[in-house]
């Protein structure tokens, strides 16, 4: 498998895009370890080697930015561990990084809504991101998850959203707006979260609800839940 490893990243470099690595960075993307390749590239190149747990488990070992994307879009979920996800939460050294891995793929691990709750009790940046953000791929991928999971984390919205970190704040953010819009029920509560936010004293909550406020009220997003 290593030579396979080996291959693949001599091909990813091969594929090195200078202006998307400046890019990278005025976006606060890490990039001292990435070639600039954009993510329907990567995805294209995936399709080749799908379900491939060793060969994910290798990629994700260079270090590359790429390369930990494209572990995540080829990792077997079925094999899925608890020490490969605490393992890999380590490593995130980026928000696209912890969004991808955990909206492709740590979704589907059996434990992921647990995984939730510890990450965010977490102070990395982006171990905290990734614990929100696990949850926001559950909201939208999981459609028989029960209203209470989801109503559960109001709690935790509120708890957390005086961190003034920016991916931290817009990653909770995030989780208000896709936990509003999964049906009325939710969208209410949701709406009630963001109006109480609102008059925080902490810039980052009030930041947080008036953002997410705004999109829930929205017509756009009235008619649609009108619909069900």
């Amino acid at each position: 498998m290593t030579k396979l490893k080996d291959e693949i990243i001599v091909e990813l470099k091969s594929l090195t895009n200078q202006r998307n690595i400046e890019g990278m960075a005025r976006f606060g993307i890490e990039s001292s370890k990435a070639f600039g390749i954009t993510l329907p590239v990567l995805r294209n190149i995936a399709k080749r080697y799908k379900n491939n747990h060793e060969l994910a488990l290798e990629l994700w070992q260079t270090g590359y930015h790429e390369a930990k994307l494209l572990a995540a879009f080829i990792d077997d979920p079925k094999k899925l561990t608890d020490d490969q996800l605490e393992s890999w939460v380590k490593d995130f050294d980026s928000w696209d990084i912890a969004d991808q891995v955990c909206g492709y793929l740590f979704d589907q691990y059996p434990g992921a809504y647990e995984k939730g709750y510890q990450w965010i009790k977490r102070d990395e940046d982006f171990v905290r991101r990734a614990g929100f953000v696990i949850i926001v791929a559950l909201s939208v991928h999981n459609k028989q998850m029960p209203d209470e999971k989801f109503e559960a984390w109001f709690a935790e919205i509120e708890r957390y959203s005086c961190d003034e970190r920016n991916f931290v704040k817009k990653a909770i953010n995030w989780l208000l707006r896709q936990i509003g819009k999964r049906n009325k029920n939710l969208n209410k509560q949701a709406i009630e979260v963001a109006a109480k936010l609102k008059l925080s004293d902490s810039k980052s909550a009030r930041w947080i609800g008036s953002d997410a406020y705004r999109e829930l009220t929205s017509d756009a997003v009235q008619n649609r839940l009108k619909a069900y």
